[in-house]
């Protein structure tokens, strides 16, 4: 031990509850592998029989190796063991039985044999050590069988192999093991790599990534992200949960790559980027990346490194990650099939969650650390503006990433006791549309062709459901059914709907944002305030990314005023219309009148597999608020279904009353049109024109595995030739034709598709 200290190889380190001993492998030439290494665990263990009580252990060389409590507790047990037999030298030494000379020399090597297995092999191969000891004692059971006197050093040898086998078999790390150890040999290391995996991290990173494949885990579907990052998803048998395993690029680096890195790191982390820099993430981000090039460029030469510009690109983007930039987290959301990325307290003990688009709920193979936490919060302070302390214990804001908008919210003590815990929504990269929808089977091309048809009435609707039900995803598809020819007011306390792409995509979009309903102190207006200050900014249709608070009465005023000129939408949580009522009047205090504003309730909510292991964004209901009734519109009559999902066909639709033509609201549309006023019949068709052209869209798309046809540029495209043909058929034959219509509609559909593809571009 004194060689240990005296080469300082090794040290305690707390942090929160836990008890790390840290040994420095740099020194050793052997790898830092407990599974893979008798001598790495010989080191170990020696270690641990002087510190005794440690929670985890951490082998550094170059990368940390990190060993959790659980794995920790095995080989501390078998520490102890060691100790414990160490004292005990007059028990498994042949000193104290007879003298040397009176000893049997036979008797003799046999005990040489057990001071080997308890001094060299306990604590290099402790699975060896078992098997041999158990072989011993078989062979010395069988020996004392054919002896008609036995002696007394045959009986002290008996007794010591019976006492180190029945101690090792009551270790953890035998217990576990004996599934594998039929026809195990001394110096095989298989079993040891099935339980012990540690988890990885370059020195640059705080991160850590357990990168091993789990043992008896089941491959369900692995994929690429970006050039170079690995994704397996697991399926394991202990549990109902899904494993998404990462492999970023950063774990596939030489040595050499890891040292310039390391080295480049360190050399910016002299350098603490201000409030000022974060105003502009992108822009700061691009500063550091020319930054980070240039320095890693120069490293390279000093060391006489050679790398492509390819190399040097990927060694400047992780150099980018881990110093400005949020590390894993970025990795996680460049793959466009996450959803949501949920990091919980206390940091370095549990691994990060996420939502999969195809496998739900999934844990990873990533664990952060307590320092990732705090690196996170920091700059999530400078980039919101927002404060996140014990008096603000809450932050909610928009961060813009390479290849991914996300929300993100974080708590801290004292609401959270244990510390730091994040929530990361992935935003779509391109805004949804109602054909997407279809292709997911949230909803059908009739119930999106009668939400285009209400949009185009400039009807007042409210999106509800819980979260994570895709109702903010279904509010950017009606934005879409908005023509681009009218303005569009978005007012949202944490920036998520898509108004950048639909600037770009040609709309007229001014957003607002206003202070988060959580805040205690900011400088930010108030959501009510906000909406109010919308009705000052001329026709518009105005959108409330969600309803949470006092905004509520500011947008009913919005509603009662806006709703003749344009669309009025917002989202809220609530799992039903009557729930929509209830909250918006008993919990906001909206009074009961103003909420007759309110003409459409779109519910949206997951709907689950019989095993429960699945579940699905489904449109449940479309239901218009009627306006005759005074106290309950649920006793009243005041809820009318228009469409309501079926579970037996999973699709929603439409109801006998909607077929019949018992609608206020869309008869309300009617009486505004000359070609709909007092024709049913005509409203009817009109819907199923929108459906049949909306169908045909997600059809070709299907058909020609051209799945851009359904993102919103051509959605947007196919909304104006429908609305322009529909003109030029009035105008031509005098009344909306939907035959002649749908016709020209698909002629013009097959022009466009011929066209990109004797182009070979997009449309």
């Amino acid at each position: 031990m004194a060689l240990f200290q005296e080469r300082k190889v090794y040290e305690i380190i707390r942090e929160g509850d836990d008890i790390i001993l840290k040994i420095d492998y740099d020194k050793y030439s052997h790898p830092p592998s407990v599974e893979d290494n008798g001598i790495c665990m010989g080191t170990v263990i020696d270690l641990l029989a002087e510190v005794n009580t440690v929670t985890k252990i951490l082998l550094y060389q170059k990368r940390d190796y990190e060993y959790d409590m659980a794995q920790t507790k095995l080989l501390l047990e078998i520490a102890r063991l060691y100790k414990q037999l160490r004292k005990q030298k007059d028990i498994i030494g042949i000193g104290g039985i007879a003298p040397p000379t009176a000893i049997n020399p036979e008797v003799s090597q046999k005990f040489l044999e057990i001071q080997n297995i308890v001094f060299r092999l306990l604590k290099t191969d402790p699975l060896g050590a078992y098997v041999e000891t158990k072989r011993l004692l078989r062979r010395e059971n069988i020996s004392i069988a054919k002896q008609q006197q036995i002696s007394n050093a045959d009986k002290r040898l008996l007794f010591v192999l019976k006492y180190l086998n029945g101690a090792l078999e009551k270790t953890q790390l035998v217990t576990v093991s004996q599934p594998y150890l039929a026809g195990f040999k001394i110096g095989d290391r298989s079993v040891y790599r099935k339980i012990f995996a540690p988890s990885i991290k370059p020195d640059f990173m705080f991160t850590k990534v357990m990168s091993n494949y789990p043992a008896d885990g089941e491959e369900l579907d692995s994929y690429i992200i970006g050039d170079n990052t690995e994704v397996t998803i697991f399926s394991l048998p202990d549990t109902v949960q899904y494993l998404y395993h990462v492999t970023p690029p950063e774990f596939k680096l030489t040595e050499e790559k890891y040292e310039i890195l390391d080295l480049a790191r360190k050399i910016i982390a002299e350098h603490k980027p201000k409030r000022s820099e974060f105003v502009d993430p992108e822009r700061m981000r691009a500063v550091f990346f020319n930054v980070g090039h240039d320095l890693i460029e120069e490293l390279c030469n000093y060391r006489n490194i050679k790398l492509t510009e390819k190399e040097l690109k990927e060694l400047t983007e992780i150099l980018v990650r881990y110093t400005v930039g949020f590390g894993l987290i970025e990795v996680l959301l460049q793959d466009e099939k996450i959803q949501d990325i949920s990091i919980n307290s206390p940091q370095g003990q549990i691994p990060m969650f996420i939502v999969h688009q195809e496998f739900d709920d999934c844990k990873t193979n990533i664990i952060p650390t307590p320092n990732e936490a705090e690196s996170w919060a920091t700059k999530l302070r400078l980039i919101s503006g927002r404060p996140l302390d014990e008096a603000n214990p809450i932050l909610d804001t928009e961060l813009e990433l390479p290849g991914a908008s996300t929300r993100v919210s974080a708590i801290t003590r004292p609401l959270d006791p244990s510390g730091l815990a994040f929530s990361f929504r992935r935003h779509r990269d391109k805004p949804w549309t109602l054909p997407l929808f279809m292709q997911y089977k949230m909803l059908n091309s009739f119930s999106a062709a009668l939400i285009s048809f209400l949009v185009d009435g400039s009807r007042a609707m409210l999106i509800a459901g819980t979260r994570s039900s895709g109702k903010s995803s279904l509010l950017s598809a009606i934005l879409i059914e908005i023509m681009r020819r009218y303005r569009l007011i978005t007012v949202e306390d944490t920036l998520e709907l898509p108004t950048n792409s639909l600037r770009k995509l040609g709309y007229n979009v001014q957003p607002m944002k206003v202070s988060s309903a959580l805040s205690k102190s900011t400088t930010e207006m108030g959501a009510d305030d906000g909406i109010r200050a919308t009705l000052r900014l001329g026709d518009s249709a105005l959108i409330v990314g969600e309803v949470r608070s006092t905004e509520a009465k500011a947008l009913y005023e919005a509603m009662r005023v806006g709703a003749a000129a344009n669309i009025v939408a917002g989202t809220i949580h609530g799992d039903s219309p009557y729930g929509i009522f209830d909250r918006v009047v008993n919990d906001i205090g909206v009074p009961k009148t103003s909420f007759k504003a309110t003409d459409i309730c779109i519910i949206a909510n997951p709907i689950r597999s019989a095993d429960g292991l699945h579940k699905y964004r489904r449109v449940l209901q479309i239901t218009e608020v009627r306006k005759k009734w005074s106290e309950d519109p649920m006793l009243e009559g005041g809820f009318m279904d228009l469409m309501k999902y079926d579970p037996n066909d999973d699709q929603i639709k439409a109801t006998p009353d909607f077929i019949n033509g018992d609608s206020e609201i869309l008869k309300t549309i009617a009486g505004n049109v000359k070609e709909y006023a007092g024709s049913w019949d005509a409203v009817w068709n009109n819907i199923e024109l929108r459906s049949k052209i909306k169908q045909t869209q997600l059809d070709y798309a299907t058909k020609l595995n051209k799945p851009d046809m359904l993102e919103a540029q051509f959605t947007i495209l196919c909304n104006d030739m429908f609305h322009k043909i529909s003109e030029q058929v009035k105008n031509e034959v005098g009344s909306m034709d939907p035959k002649r219509i749908y016709f020209q509609w698909e002629e013009w559909i097959k022009r466009q598709l011929k066209k990109s593809t004797m182009e070979n571009n997009d449309y």
